[in-house]
């Protein structure tokens, strides 16, 4: 096809759109833009803390050239054990990653997550590295030691303000139930959270970080409260949600986490960019149901490459990848998310798909890829609580661009793995394949 059928509307709208809502509603971005740190990124096990001098050096520049929320866990992905037995402290390696937080990044966020083993019936002193015993939640007795845990975290750390409470509800799933252990989680969830609130009241805190599943519509075992043309939320992600929502003693947050494709078999309905609409279906029904500031501690739009290794992405051209993640952004953004961390898998070799900048393990690392471009750039464009506004776009009866605009920026992105001749607010141009364009007015 060499051009687009100028068909006008208001808005792209996909199968099961509304079509003239272009935005979250106006308590909905209130919310997040009073209590929203807008579009960032988690250290995992590389990072730019390591590496070669000229790597490391390379990506401090980068990030302190642009700024924006980071997040790190407290045990694990590059943090070592905090507490190898009760009462003696290692805070080596999260010293380092905060130090770098702090000198690079507009907010530090940390994920309290995960537990020393002597907290999960491990021997004290010893530290098994093993996913497994990784993603083992405290055992009840030790919830309380957890949580004073995360108080000598906060403060360690004092000026980080914002704390995320667990991770993807690791060790609490109830298999005898065929639920989530959501009253167990709630138990620490309060614990911890008593604890940072005592240490200091302006310490804001989230939960519960769940996976948000979804299955494919009709499929058993989903929730319709939550659905779309991309399928139904997995009804125990939905009932985890709720009871922690009931149950909590506060949060200054919701957290959860979630991919566009389904639980079981990565199908992406109706296909990778139609079914980013579950994103902002999500977060508008968070918002809803909690009445709080929705933030994404997670997100992922590309299914696995290797179903062993489900943080290894790679089926995807780069500039495929980067067209996909730029339309999620648009759908967290008009359902109002007021925070989200993209999970940075940054890897030791050259090839590292859907990486923010070039493994800092090389030489000639540090420097931004397509990823970093589109994230920070996002970040700049459309804070929390942007105001978005009506499109007016070249479309066919089956839309290829997809849009956001505010008063001065509309993002278009080509969906379509071949060029296309788009219309977009009475300007007309051309597009390569599944290209990112940022349009000032």
């Amino acid at each position: 096809m060499g051009t687009l059928a100028l068909l006008l509307t208001t808005c792209t709208s996909w199968p099961g759109d509304d079509a003239g809502r272009p935005g979250a509603s106006a308590s909905a971005r209130e919310r997040a833009a009073s209590a929203g740190l807008g579009w960032g990124f988690t250290h995992t096990q590389y990072s730019a803390d390591r590496g070669t001098d000229s790597g490391r050096k390379a990506a401090e520049s980068l990030l302190s050239d642009r700024p924006m929320p980071q997040n790190q866990h407290i045990m694990g992905w590059g943090a070592g054990n905090p507490e190898p037995s009760p009462g003696r402290y290692d805070f080596a390696d999260l010293d380092r990653r905060v130090a770098l937080m702090r000198k690079t990044g507009t907010e530090p966020v940390l994920t309290l997550c995960c537990a020393p083993d002597w907290m999960k019936g491990g021997t004290p002193g010893d530290t098994d590295w093993s996913q497994e015993s990784l993603e083992t939640a405290p055992t009840p007795d030790h919830y309380k030691d957890f949580a004073k845990l995360a108080g000598k975290v906060a403060d360690r750390y004092p000026e980080v303000r914002h704390f995320i409470v667990w991770n993807e509800f690791k060790g609490f799933y109830d298999d005898g139930k065929n639920r989530w252990n959501y009253e167990g989680y709630t138990k620490l969830y309060n614990l911890v959270h008593e604890e940072l609130k005592k240490r200091n009241p302006k310490n804001l805190v989230g939960g519960p970080y769940v996976v948000a599943d979804s299955d494919p519509p009709g499929a058993a075992g989903g929730d319709d409260t939550v659905s779309g043309p991309w399928g139904t939320l997995d009804r125990r992600s939905v009932d985890a949600i709720r009871y922690w929502n009931e149950h909590k003693a506060g949060a200054d947050f919701v957290v959860v986490d979630g991919s566009s494709y389904t639980r079981e078999g990565d199908r992406l309905i109706p296909d990778a960019f139609g079914a980013t609409r579950k994103f902002e279906d999500v977060t508008r029904w968070l918002d809803e149901t909690t009445k709080l500031p929705v933030w994404w501690a997670e997100w992922y739009v590309e299914p696995a490459a290797d179903t062993s290794k489900k943080t290894t992405r790679g089926r995807w051209s780069e500039a495929h990848r980067v067209a996909v993640q730029a339309t999620a952004l648009t759908r967290l953004a008009r359902g109002g998310a007021a925070t989200a961390f993209y999970w940075n898998p940054e890897t030791t070799d050259s090839d590292c798909p859907g990486c923010l900048w070039r493994p800092t393990e090389l030489d000639d690392g540090g420097s931004a890829l397509p990823m970093m471009e589109l994230l920070s750039r996002f970040g700049r464009e459309f804070p929390p609580g942007t105001r978005f506004r009506s499109v007016d776009i070249a479309a066919d009866d089956r839309p290829n661009v997809q849009v956001l605009a505010d008063d001065d920026t509309t993002l278009v992105v080509n969906t379509l793995s071949r060029p296309i001749k788009a219309k977009v607010d009475g300007r007309s141009f051309a597009m390569d394949a599944y290209e990112v364009r940022w349009l000032k007015r």
